[in-house]
């Protein structure tokens, strides 16, 4: 597979480096190269990662799942496995056709008709299976939204509007999927429940913090331990307006008139293995191995950075500064490399995601000479259709530009501020999710370029 094209503009060989980092990231995590390395064939046996499953076990081979990186995936199995696979499902938001895996159509981040309509029949091909029926079950981030299921109750407007409300509030992953895995079918290990007895497969893409598969995905092949107690807390914390058949439901499962999710202990998991393929620090090593070939030392300071994306930027700022007053924790030329998931509390009407808002957040914040890039690695930050972006020192650069940037966060309208100056990443759907990942260049306090060159 040829690499993704990055499209920004570049003016220094910091920028050049910053951009490269970052695509070389996303490249190392798109779906047909990571299963290539991770699911192999050999005569009746199928590999996958560390593990091994005799395939004479098994009457069919079904594939069913999605998310973001749904259809790369499913390229990826349909050349390892070729005709061993007996059919399948895969819903993402923008598919394409398959062989022996059926492609459909599903919505980001809010939910639609169309999806639901998908959805069903994922629901159909789990209703067939038995005990001679292996699933490859594939979860990648974005299939909490593509694949809703809306439990006994719960209208697709409703589900709507409560996922919307909830994408507003700044609730971290954890806490929007404790809410939308009481309010489906196949979340919450619901997956695992309508496959049993069937041996499932879980062949996973993390765009989750720490990789807790409860979360990635909504969990629809892992226990959650979260409970209508946890949703109800969560809508009273953010003190959100939910329809009333939202709240209705959440308060009969507190009540103990609803079953709830199930938990570890629930045999519907003794057939039920997953595998996390692809994760954010698989991203940031590529990213690393490009610094060091481009010269420059590195360091991947945390893959888990979360919180509120204006107010963690200004630690990435700092590190950026530290190592170029005092050498600590890194001497430059330097590359420091984060990733996870921050959120943004919406309270203007302007157009962003959490990596515009970092990097405008970024650039007010730089002292020194250093360049600072955040992109998100589906390619669509927040609601845009750009991944992030890329800054340094001059990107806020006197009095009016600092107003304007303050307006712009207060309206959370990063976007204009930063499409006017330039500094936009643009790389289309990447087809693959695996979290936002964000670099700072610091260059030799020499002088020196990327290439030891003065």
């Amino acid at each position: 597979m040829a690499d993704l094209a990055f499209d920004a503009e570049t003016p220094t060989s910091a920028h050049q480096t910053a951009l490269k980092c970052l695509s070389d990231g996303v490249n190392a995590v798109l779906p047909d190269r990571i299963v290539r390395d991770a699911v192999s064939l050999n005569d009746n046996t199928l590999s996958v990662a560390e593990a091994t499953y005799d395939l004479s076990a098994f009457d069919r081979i079904l594939v069913i799942g999605g998310g973001k990186a749904g259809d790369g995936v499913a390229d990826a199995l349909e050349t390892v496995l070729g005709d061993r696979i007996d059919g399948g499902a895969v819903v993402t938001p923008e598919p394409t056709s398959g062989d022996r895996i059926d492609r459909l159509p599903g919505a980001h981040p809010v939910p639609s008709e169309t999806g639901v309509e998908s959805a069903a029949r994922i629901v159909d091909l789990l209703s067939e299976t038995d005990d001679r029926t292996l699933v490859l079950a594939v979860v990648t981030g974005g299939a909490s939204a593509v694949i809703p299921t809306p439990a006994d109750g719960i209208s697709l407007a409703d589900l709507q509007t409560t996922t919307d409300a909830l994408l507003r509030s700044g609730a971290h992953i954890g806490e929007l999927n404790a809410v939308r895995k009481h309010l489906s079918t196949l979340k919450g290990g619901g997956l695992a429940r309508l496959a049993a007895p069937a041996t499932v497969i879980g062949l996973v893409f993390s765009d989750v913090v720490g990789n807790d598969l409860s979360v990635i995905a909504s969990g629809p092949t892992a226990p959650d331990e979260t409970t209508y107690d946890d949703a109800l807390s969560v809508l009273d914390r953010y003190g959100l307006d939910v329809p009333e058949s939202v709240r209705s439901r959440l308060e009969r499962g507190a009540r103990g008139e609803l079953s709830e999710t199930p938990m570890a202990d629930d045999p519907v998991f003794d057939r039920v293995t997953n595998h996390v393929l692809a994760d954010t620090h698989t991203a940031l090593s590529a990213a690393r191995e490009t610094a060091r070939e481009h010269g420059y030392d590195s360091i991947v300071l945390s893959a888990r950075v979360r919180g509120e994306a204006r107010e963690a930027a200004k630690t990435h700022v700092a590190v950026a500064e530290e190592v170029a007053a005092t050498g600590d924790p890194l001497d430059p030329p330097a590359v420091i490399l984060t990733g996870g998931e921050c959120t943004v509390t919406v309270r203007g009407d302007g157009d962003g995601g959490p990596n515009l808002e970092y990097c405008l957040s970024a650039a007010r914040e730089l002292d020194t000479d250093a360049v600072v890039a955040a992109i998100d690695s589906d390619g669509e930050d927040g609601g845009t259709t750009v991944a992030g972006a890329i800054v340094d020192s001059r990107t806020v650069d006197d009095a009016s530009d600092e107003s304007e940037a303050a307006a712009s966060l207060a309206e959370n309208d990063s976007l204009s501020f930063l499409r006017d100056r330039k500094c936009l990443i643009r790389t289309g759907p990447t087809g693959t999710n695996v979290n936002d990942l964000r670099v700072a260049i610091v260059d030799d306090l020499d002088g020196r370029d990327s290439n030891g060159n003065a």
